[in-house]
């Protein structure tokens, strides 16, 4: 069963369709995306400081490059936790910078704590807009979505490598890939309805109240029915960090079915690199505070089989914020009994239309 709750959004009702169930270990949940927006708070941090998964990667990766090196940490959230590491692990000094107001006096506060405090440099801030000297050697930026670019990483790091780095300087992490395949979004929430888990609820809140209105947000399904994909995942969004780091890609991928079922949309998620040559973090199959992405395509599923074809185009291009991407997405499918299927949807950082696709109608009903 699902449940209709309402959200005031400057003046207007928003009806939100709901999954009243607590959450639960290993329950798939359907949320926003949050990472992108400013809007964390302790419980957001406390899944990144505890996720060990990542922690261990981000970690070797410091105590591999940070020694005797000046570390610039972007992001650094309330615990500062990637530039205590680092002069932990040797660093001669780390400037760790934050944006969000709140975050930032959080961290001003830990930092008088610390040990190491005089080693470390705190700054408000965006990092693209600040200036400091001298140059980095490393720079550790946990900025990755569960889509790689979508909190701005590519935008941030060019920057960072422009302006920030010393020659030859290096980013942590390494590479970030986005794999997508194709799905149909009820098997990926068996027996469950197609609603926002209510814990997401506050998040939905706050990002429509931070955009000033609401918008169809891009889709985050934790614990996803890994069963549900019709075939293994294939990438559609690459940065290479320490080399050809491009804010604009075009990625075209040939998504062969593997076994019959419906197809609605595309799911995508994160694997990740801190080090090149080191196991990636998968976060559809690890224990991890990334999630995956869910995309809508087709209004209608459809029917597949073994041997059809979905041929998917993604493209990022930088938003009117210079730094987040906006996401477009173009599929064509292909089925072995000559029929072709085509969708198209364009994803927007912030703003863009409401309630324009179906399942947008379905989950933000208006009566």
């Amino acid at each position: 069963m699902h449940k209709t709750r309402e959200l005031e959004v400057h003046g207007h009702t928003v009806l939100v369709e709901v999954d009243p169930e607590p959450g639960r270990e290993g329950r798939a949940a359907l949320w926003p995306t949050v990472g992108e927006y400013p809007i964390y708070d302790g419980f957001l941090y406390s899944t990144m400081t505890t996720d060990h998964e990542r922690n261990q990667r981000f970690l070797a990766a410091l105590a591999k490059l940070a020694p005797g090196r000046r570390v610039l940490d972007i992001g650094t959230g309330e615990d500062l936790l990637w530039a205590r590491e680092s002069v932990q692990a040797g660093a001669r000094t780390a400037v760790a910078v934050e944006v969000i107001a709140d975050a930032f006096h959080t961290a001003a506060g830990t930092l008088e704590t610390l040990d190491e405090r005089d080693m470390i440099t705190l700054l408000h801030g965006e990092s693209t807009a600040l200036q400091f000297a001298p140059r980095a050697d490393i720079c550790v930026a946990e900025i990755i979505g569960s889509l790689a670019g979508a909190e701005g990483a590519a935008a941030v790091l060019t920057d960072a490598r422009d302006r920030h780095l010393a020659p030859g300087g290096l980013v942590v992490p390494h590479r970030a890939v986005t794999l997508a395949a194709p799905v149909h979004l009820p098997g990926l929430l068996p027996g469950q309805p197609v609603a926002f888990a209510e814990e997401a609820l506050p998040y939905l809140q706050h990002i429509f109240d931070w955009h000033g209105s609401p918008f169809d947000i891009r889709l985050r399904i934790e614990n996803p029915n890994t069963d549900a994909l019709l075939c293994e995942g294939r990438p559609v969004e690459v940065l290479d960090f320490n080399g050809d780091l491009r804010t604009q890609q075009r990625t075209t991928t040939r998504l062969a079915i593997t076994r019959a079922g419906h197809v609605d949309g595309v799911l995508t998620w994160l694997n990740l690199w801190c080090l090149p040559d080191e196991e990636p973090l998968d976060a559809l199959r690890m224990k991890t505070n990334w999630a995956s992405i869910y995309f809508p395509l087709f209004d209608q599923p459809v029917p597949v089989a073994p041997g059809d074809v979905l041929e998917l185009t993604i493209e990022t291009a930088l938003s009117d914020d210079g730094i987040h991407p906006d996401y477009h997405l173009s599929a064509t499918l292909r089925t072995t009994g000559g029929q072709e299927h085509h969708a198209s949807l364009t994803s927007p950082h912030h703003g863009g239309p409401f309630r324009a696709d179906p399942l947008y109608q379905a989950l933000f009903p208006t009566a």
